[in-house]
């Protein structure tokens, strides 16, 4: 059996927005087993510092996709704070100090595993490919294919796929972007309280990928899942 680690924040944690390590389990079958190593909030140091975990599971393939909250984090003073204060940070989250851990990370994974390994670039952050969280999520993507690129890993676009389906529906904000917390919280009520779907909060919304510019609704998190599948049976 062949067993993946999907090593991530929220979006593979899949606690607030749609499943694709659920999909990949209906997809890929029985020879496949999976390890959910996505914690919500991750910062890529944070998951530098529970890798451990992931090495000691002795994975025959790797998947990273990390780097949303680092990306978040530089939007803004306040979710500097917030994030500082919610991870527990020691360092100010930087774009450097991200590249900093992602290739500390794929080093690691490199030397102490066997495993085939891919680092996904980021999902958009927002839905107007004009504005700055857009632009924001392209630059950490670019740390990521650098870092792959550097670590003979695979690079899977995810940025680029789900720029591309945004720029070819010609979407726009349903709403201003919001890069705080109360968007993803009323999400999460709506869900878990009146049993809301992900999809029908995110189409009340104007949304195309997210439920909250940042969570990923199914055609989101389809997108992940169908890079990684094509990344596993390559």
């Amino acid at each position: 059996m062949t067993h993946i680690v999907c090593l991530g924040d929220s979006h593979t944690r899949a606690q607030v927005g749609a499943d694709y390590i659920k999909m990949l389990r209906k997809r890929l079958g029985a020879a496949y087993s999976f390890t959910n190593a996505g914690v919500n909030g991750d910062l890529a140091c944070n998951a530098l510092q529970r890798l451990d975990s992931v090495i000691d599971a002795r994975p025959d393939i790797v998947t990273v996709l990390i780097g949303t909250n680092d990306a978040n984090a530089s939007l803004s003073e306040t979710n500097v704070q917030m994030m500082t204060k919610m991870k527990k940070l020691q360092v100010r989250p930087t774009i450097d100090g991200y590249e900093e851990n992602l290739r500390a990370l794929t080093e690691r994974l490199v030397k102490e595993t066997d495993a085939r390994i891919a680092l996904l670039s980021l999902p958009v952050l927002g839905q107007d490919p004009g504005t700055l969280p857009v632009r924001r999520a392209a630059e950490y993507s670019k740390v990521v294919e650098r870092t792959a690129a550097e670590y003979g890993a695979a690079y899977l676009p995810l940025y680029e796929r789900q720029l591309a389906h945004l720029e070819s529906t010609g979407a726009k904000d349903g709403i201003p972007f919001q890069d705080g917390k109360k968007l993803s919280s009323r999400a999460a009520m709506q869900h878990f309280m009146l049993f809301r779907s992900f999809d029908a909060i995110s189409r009340s919304r104007g949304l195309e990928l997210t439920t909250d510019f940042i969570h990923q609704n199914t055609r989101g998190a389809t997108m992940i899942a169908d890079l990684i599948e094509d990344f596993v049976r390559d």
